[in-house]
């Protein structure tokens, strides 16, 4: 049984980093040919993907959020980062990791977290 647990700050100020991190278990993040995502759902909207990391350690970002995500792995400890920069309060949702088949907005996804709420806040 696949299982991917979010943790992180629920509360981050105006301007800062957020910081997140999916540990996961029952299977490696290295494996042929999974690739590890985070979503995001802001209040009364739909889940946004944000980015990806695949297998091999190379990541895939959403174009409207590129220029302030980064995606990173710690395959020591089978988990993946997201740090999310410059936030603001349009940046609160609840924050999902999930597996994926592929990099991409449209690859199915067949495990996730139960989701954090991150809410950015002065």
């Amino acid at each position: 049984q696949v299982q991917l647990q979010e943790s992180g700050p629920g509360l981050v100020k105006p301007s800062q980093t957020l910081s997140l991190t999916c540990t996961v278990s029952g299977a490696s993040i290295t494996t042929n040919y999974y690739s590890w995502s985070w979503i995001r759902q802001p209040p009364g909207k739909g889940l946004e993907w944000m980015g990806a990391i695949d297998y091999r350690g190379i990541t895939y970002y959403s174009p409207s959020l590129k220029s302030r995500t980064s995606i990173s792995r710690d395959t020591s400890k089978n988990q993946f980062t997201l740090q999310l920069s410059s936030v603001t309060p349009e940046d609160t949702a609840v924050y999902f990791c999930a597996r994926a088949q592929g990099p991409n907005s449209r690859s199915s996804r067949d495990y996730r977290g139960q989701g954090t709420q991150v809410t950015v806040s002065s």
